[in-house]
């Protein structure tokens, strides 16, 4: 995923779907045009969205989910400490509301329903599955215990089922985060913020009870390339003082004058202003005692993790900048090696697409190979989100990657290129009263169960002043749903 991904999601109006069909091209039948999106990810609901919102066709929306809960990253990948972020949530409840939207949650796509099944049910298939793996340095000791990805420790402070038991070691005092974009500053700034502070959030409180213990104290992000090619965003590093109550270490060496500066764009300035500000600003006097301290370094690339059983030093490549031909900035090894101590090292060097059974898929990129959303060689499938186009742009990016796919799908029903499939009174994708579904899913997760869900999360959460408390086991969130005596 790219490191900016969870961010402030875009105040744009939904881009409108212009893809009318032709009165010629309307299929027979008077049954709506019925839509499996997979994933209820923003991709998943902004497509859902323009899907419904358009008005060339009438259409039905089902969104499957592997979970219980919707909202995806909104949910497990946004850090806890950034409530207004999570606010576009209320973008996907207006969604779920209309009546031509159906959530169905707990169902797997390969284990519950087939991908084959879908496509043979409804007339069209859209993936929004996102990032689900890692992308790997492929240095020595990249495994050993006390190195782990940030897809595992977000997912762990989020409460995300697959990652609650997951928990780092923070055991000890050196922390470093490998990877200069804001999945990279997430991870560091959750590890240095005070516990009061994270206590207010919908932190998953397994995560909380552990950062309470934490002996962490310093937490370094190290970046391959310099300040001007990392991938922060302004508000996520203007806002590390104030979130984790003490200064940034930046070493006021790496921010001389930027290859190119003048031809930067005003985000990178505005970036390179802040980091210039830390650097000036560095504290005459030690760090109050159990303050964590947060540093960020450049120029250095991870050759080698080193450790007896575990973690004990990471040693970096310092690396000098080249600028190519085509203006890209490379960095490029000096040979010059620097050992950095570390108890822990979190990988955040990016999200990575995994296959899906039956479908072409990219390995290079991590993406199903498309055009304009319309699967290559697929039948009736499409693809939006990170795994159409990579794990880039932040949560309002995927609205625009959402409305092209539709766009695409609709001219493909309008040209006869997507044939409808023939239901004589409106038969139902899923069988009257989503028979069909119940009978592969018995704990099937409806709108209304996840409404069970976050009412009683919202309730756990409303004598602390928290959001929510989250509920983190598959078990717990299923039969909470289903209003079934909660499993602990």
């Amino acid at each position: 995923m790219a490191d900016d991904a969870v961010n402030t999601p875009s105040t744009d109006a939904t881009p409108s779907v212009d893809a009318t069909p032709s009165t010629d091209a309307t299929p027979s039948t008077d049954a709506p045009l019925t839509v499996a999106v997979i994933g209820s990810g923003p991709a998943g609901f902004y497509t859902a969205g323009a899907l419904l919102e358009q008005t060339g066709v009438p259409v039905r929306v089902d969104l499957y989910e592997r979970l219980a809960t919707p909202w995806g990253l909104v949910r497990a990948g946004v850090a806890p400490d950034h409530p207004k972020i999570k606010a576009v949530s209320s973008v996907y409840a207006a969604t779920a509301a209309d009546e031509r939207f159906r959530f169905f949650g707990n169902v797997e796509v390969g284990r519950h329903v087939s991908r084959e099944e879908l496509v043979e049910r409804y007339d069209a298939v859209v993936y929004t599955v996102g990032a689900q793996g890692e992308r790997r340095l492929g240095i020595p000791g990249e495994d050993l215990p006390g190195s782990v990805s940030a897809v595992d420790v977000v997912g762990w402070y989020n409460g995300h089922p697959d990652f609650a038991d997951r928990a780092p070691d923070l055991s000890g005092r050196h922390a470093v985060v490998i990877g200069a974009g804001n999945v990279a500053l997430d991870v560091a700034r959750i590890l240095c913020s005070p516990v009061e502070r994270l206590a207010a959030t919908d932190i998953a409180d397994h995560a909380l009870d552990a950062l309470r213990a934490s002996a962490i104290e310093q937490v370094v992000v190290v970046g391959r390339r310099g300040p001007a090619q990392a991938a922060f965003t302004t508000a996520e590093l203007r806002e590390l003082p104030e979130f984790t109550g003490s200064a940034v270490d930046v070493d006021p060496a790496e921010l001389a004058e930027q290859p190119g500066e003048e031809k930067l764009s005003r985000l990178i300035r505005r970036n390179l202003a802040v980091l210039r500000d830390y650097a000036a600003t560095q504290p005459s006097q030690p760090a109050a005692a159990g303050t964590r301290r947060m540093a960020l370094r450049f120029l250095r690339s991870p050759v080698e993790i080193r450790g007896e059983g575990k973690v004990a030093e990471v040693v970096f490549a310092r690396n000098r900048l080249e600028v190519g031909a085509d203006g890209w900035v490379s960095a490029v090894d000096t040979g010059e090696r620097e050992v950095v101590v570390a108890d822990l090292v979190v990988r955040a060097v990016g999200y990575k697409g995994v296959p899906l059974v039956g479908l072409p898929f990219d390995e290079r990129r991590g993406v199903i190979p498309n055009e304009a959303g319309r699967v290559a060689g697929g039948q009736r499938e499409y693809v939006a989100g990170w795994i159409k186009r990579g794990p880039t742009g932040i949560i309002g990016t995927n609205r625009k990657c959402a409305v092209e796919t539709v766009t695409t799908l609709l001219a493909d029903v309008a040209e006869g290129r997507l044939a409808r499939h023939p239901r004589a009174g409106g038969v139902d994708p899923v069988g009257e009263d989503e028979s069909w579904l119940r009978e592969r899913q018995p704990d099937l997760v409806t709108e209304a169960g996840w409404q069970l869900i976050d009412a009683a999360e919202r309730a756990s959460g409303q004598p602390s002043g928290r959001p929510r408390v989250k509920l983190t086991t598959i078990d717990a969130l299923v039969d909470t749903a289903l209003n079934r005596a909660v499993t602990v």
